[in-house]
């Protein structure tokens, strides 16, 4: 299956900020798990590679002193200079592949959930390899397919779980991207990150489709999943809080 390129300017930066806002728990969750393996020194220049509506841009900038989010997306990036504005942070036109930014400019490289939409690979390495300051490091928070989590949601819609399987990479795949350029794996990090206080509030979230494998489900497969949900929340006596197991890659220049 060959899934096509997801155009956030099309419909999934409508209620994104609202579909995928994080709790304050998981963002200081985040905060002090990007610290402990950050290079040491601060204050830090951090790049936000794939920053959307900046969920974590200002955050970054509050931990380490300054970020720069880097954006395709024209109206996912106008909704982050107006809802993420922070006077550390400055959101810039730009993508993996083509970096806006000069040689040696940054100590840290986060990707949160941004490198599956990179189409060139290669060519994002060579860029990320150049605006890292010697001694930096780089971020890769993802899915990755081998390490794949039981995902909560997944048991309503499905063929989600197989749209995953193939829009994120092994984690072999990855290694073998950033070989070339000399950035190495030296961590890998499980998460475990809160979600949701119920499945009520799961399935409001989900109601805005701020996921990217909605654009790979049809709209029937879409309305019987939240037929499914909805039974079940509406089953839902007792609020049970919902987790994600979440991994980060860490991967050092040398």
């Amino acid at each position: 299956m060959t899934l096509s390129p997801v155009d956030y300017d099309d419909r999934q930066h409508v209620g994104y900020a609202r579909g995928r806002r994080m709790p304050d728990a998981a963002r200081e969750l985040w905060m002090r798990t990007f610290a402990e393996h950050a290079p040491p020194q601060r204050p830090l220049d951090v790049l936000d590679l794939g920053s959307g509506v900046g969920r974590l841009t200002p955050a970054l900038a509050q931990t380490f002193g300054s970020a720069t989010g880097v954006e395709p997306s024209d109206r996912m990036r106008a909704v982050a200079e107006v809802e993420a504005a922070h006077p550390g942070v400055r959101y810039l036109a730009g993508q993996a592949e083509a970096i806006p930014l000069a040689d040696d400019s940054v100590d840290l490289v986060l990707m949160m959930l941004s490198y599956q939409h990179v189409r060139d690979r290669a060519a994002a390495a060579r860029e990320i390899d150049r605006v890292l300051r010697p001694g930096g490091r780089l971020f890769i928070r993802g899915v990755f397919s081998d390490r794949m989590p039981d995902i909560d949601w997944h048991r309503y819609f499905p063929r989600a779980r197989d749209i995953e399987l193939t829009m994120f990479p092994t984690t072999s795949e990855v290694e073998a991207a950033f070989a070339p350029v000399g950035l190495k794996p030296i961590q890998m990090v499980r998460v475990r990150e809160p979600m949701s206080a119920s499945l009520a509030e799961t399935a409001e979230r989900l109601s805005h489709r701020a996921i990217s494998t909605f654009e790979h489900l049809t709209e029937a497969e879409i309305e019987e999943g939240f037929e499914r949900l909805g039974a079940a929340v509406a089953a839902e006596t007792t609020p049970v809080p919902s987790y994600n197991d979440s991994d980060l890659m860490v991967l050092a220049r040398a």
